[in-house]
């Protein structure tokens, strides 16, 4: 079984790192493309959204959850996604309190 990624670019490119395929969005109408293109894909059964896509998919991203049990759609934050709001920690904050260690070029 699968994973594929679909969010921005600095998101895809940590994923291809860890061996996880992905596409490249930047619109709504790009994102949705890309989910009915991975959807397709056979071995597929796990697909990583950002907040930001999955925000921009709307009412159709939980309509497809409840229709499909294949692949599982699982959302992450995003880079100054609006997990980021309200106290959360963004994603290299998040990553750098996991590790212990700041990653590279991450501000402090």
């Amino acid at each position: 079984m699968q994973a594929f990624c679909i969010a921005d670019e600095d998101t895809v490119r940590g994923f291809r790192l860890a061996g996880v395929p992905g596409e490249v969005v930047s619109t709504p109408r790009e994102a949705a493309e890309a989910l009915a293109r991975a959807r397709q894909l056979p071995d597929c059964g796990l697909l990583i959204l950002t907040e930001q896509v999955c925000t921009g998919l709307g009412p159709e991203l939980p309509a497809l959850r409840l229709e499909c049990n294949r692949p599982l759609i699982v959302e992450i934050p995003g880079p100054g996604g609006p997990m980021t709001a309200g106290g959360r920690l963004g994603l290299g904050r998040l990553m750098r309190s996991l590790l212990g260690t700041a990653l590279e070029d991450e501000p402090r």
